[in-house]
């Protein structure tokens, strides 16, 4: 069985870490599933997925500084020049995050570790409501 919901969740820009773990372990317990696997989306592109130890020394500095290294807000991107705008480096760092995850789930419960948050980044310059999809598909 499939079942398909959308969270939406509030950002500020600029890297903004959000944790959205209950969202989607609520999401899991609406659908009735007792074992499978949900599949968490992004709609957009300079927001990414993935899970972490959400603590605001990872959250807060050192992710922002890994991709600073990485992708830096105020190096030259070629998208910057074709759309005349200013958040390149928020659509390379989306990018390399990656869009979506998918995360088991047993006895109707999300597979995680003690320690282990599913975490929304938002790169883009500007805060704006995020769609996140979890697709939801198990017995």
């Amino acid at each position: 069985m499939v079942r398909t919901e959308q969270v939406q969740v509030q950002t500020h820009g600029n890297g903004h870490v959000v944790d959205i773990t209950d969202q989607v372990a609520a999401a899991v317990a609406r659908s009735g599933l007792t074992a499978g696997a949900v599949t968490v989306f992004n709609v957009g592109s300079t927001a990414g997925l993935t899970t972490t130890e959400y603590e605001p020394g990872l959250a807060n500095h050192d992710l922002q500084a890994a991709f600073e290294r990485i992708a830096p807000e105020d190096g030259h991107y070629e998208h910057e020049s074709t759309w005349q705008d200013d958040n390149g480096h928020s659509h390379v760092r989306a990018s390399l995050l990656g869009p979506s995850l998918s995360v088991p789930f047993v006895e109707g419960r999300l597979t995680l570790g003690t320690w282990q948050q599913i975490i929304l980044v938002d790169f883009d310059t500007r805060g704006r409501t995020r769609t996140v999809v979890c697709q939801i598909i198990g017995e």
